[in-house]
Order: structure tokens, then C-alpha cells, then sequence
């Protein structure tokens, strides 16, 4: 098996084994930052959703009227965090896939 994909053309000899052991670290944490990056996507919608469900459940009986307003916002960010994840779940794949091709 060859390293010479993590090492740029014409790299001086002193550089390489450094060189390599950083190209090797970059590409396995790039999956693991999709991870990340799409986990706090998901999760940050999902805590917009339980803050504002909070509220509602905490002004139900003093403005009734607010409460059904807030309701239908409520049901229209439910829509569009299924809408993020969606959304979310393929630019990871796409990336991941991106990534793997470029390292065989």
C-alpha cells in the first residue's frame, strides 16, 4: 500500500513521515466532524422545540388565544426540522462519500 496520496508532489524528505502522520489524523477526523456537525444541527432543533413547547405549556392558561398561535408555529417547526434532518442526512452521506472517494 502506497502513502503517496497523503503526500503532495515533490515534498522534501525531511517532511514526509510529519506530513504523513497529519494527513492520516485530517482524515480520520473528518467523518468524525460530520458526526458532530450534524448532531448539533439535530439536536439544536430539537431544543428550539422543547423551549417553545415549554412555554406554551407554561402560558396555556393565562392567553389561550397565544397558546393556539404558538401551537401552529410549534406544528410549522416540526415541519421544518424534519425538512434540516433530511437536508442534514444528505450532505453527510454526500460528504462521506466525497471523502472516501478522494482517499482511493
Amino acid at each position: 500500500m502506497s502513502l503517496g496520496h497523503l503526500l503532495p508532489e515533490g515534498t522534501p524528505t525531511l517532511l514526509i513521515p510529519p506530513l504523513i502522520i497529519i494527513e492520516t489524523i485530517s482524515l480520520l477526523i473528518r467523518p468524525l466532524a460530520l458526526g458532530v456537525r450534524l448532531t448539533a444541527n439535530l439536536t439544536a432543533g430539537h431544543l428550539l422545540i422543547q423551549l417553545i413547547s415549554t412555554a406554551v405549556f407554561s402560558i396555556l392558561a393565562i392567553i389561550p388565544t397565544l397558546t393556539f398561535i404558538i401551537t401552529v408555529i410549534l406544528l410549522l417547526l416540526t415541519i421544518l426540522e424534519i425538512a434540516v434532518a433530511i437536508i442534514q442526512a444528505y450532505v453527510f452521506v454526500l460528504l462521506l462519500t466525497l471523502y472516501l472517494q478522494e482517499n482511493t
